[in-house]
């Protein structure tokens, strides 16, 4: 069965867009994806400022 997150707190930073969303067992979790065409990078963190950090120093390979 597919998992339907919600997001909330959506921030773009550059190409990449960080947001925090509930886990499966209710647990706040953040999430940093680039949203540029072929690249591909997104990563699950504990905490926001994980989230920001990972997002100000990507740099996109497409």
């Amino acid at each position: 069965m597919p998992v339907h997150r919600r997001f909330r707190d959506v921030i773009r930073i550059g190409p990449v867009q960080v947001a925090t969303y509930f886990d499966g067992r209710g647990r706040d979790k953040h999430t940093a994806a680039c949203s540029a065409p072929g690249c591909g990078f997104s990563a699950d963190y504990h905490d926001r400022s994980g989230a920001e950090l990972a997002a100000r120093t990507h740099r996109c390979k497409a």
